[in-house]
């Protein structure tokens, strides 16, 4: 097959595994911040996904550099595009706001400390 065909295909399917991984990602976020056990969703989602990008990068590599980065490439275009499209979607996760000390603002109040942390040591 022509070398140029060869690393496009494998571009191509870089960026089918990088729309999977980082779709698959986007969509667990959006499910565990639903569930009552989101440790559960991320985890399990997080071995799915690395796993099935190494099955896959391994696959279309066929021990040659450059499908690997042909691949590479076209993951992280599927990386650009997915944050592009989720971040316009009106039903997107709140992102927090910056507040005027630079921080994040975010509407969990500071834990107390408790007394004996304040309490001077022996």
């Amino acid at each position: 097959m022509n070398d140029a065909l060869t690393l496009s295909l494998a571009g191509l399917a870089g960026g089918l595994l990088g729309l999977l991984f980082f779709g698959g990602l986007w969509w667990t976020l959006r499910r565990a911040m639903a569930s009552q056990q989101p440790a559960l969703w991320v985890g399990a989602s997080l071995l799915v996904r690395m796993g099935g990008t190494a099955a896959g990068f391994v696959w279309v590599s066929n021990g040659d550099w450059r499908r690997v980065l042909a691949c590479l490439i076209g993951f992280l275009a599927a990386r650009w595009l997915v944050l592009r499209v989720t971040a316009a979607l009106p039903d997107a996760l709140p992102r927090p706001s910056p507040n005027s000390s630079g921080g994040v603002q975010t509407d969990v109040p500071p834990v107390p400390l408790r007394e004996s942390c304040d309490a001077p040591r022996p």
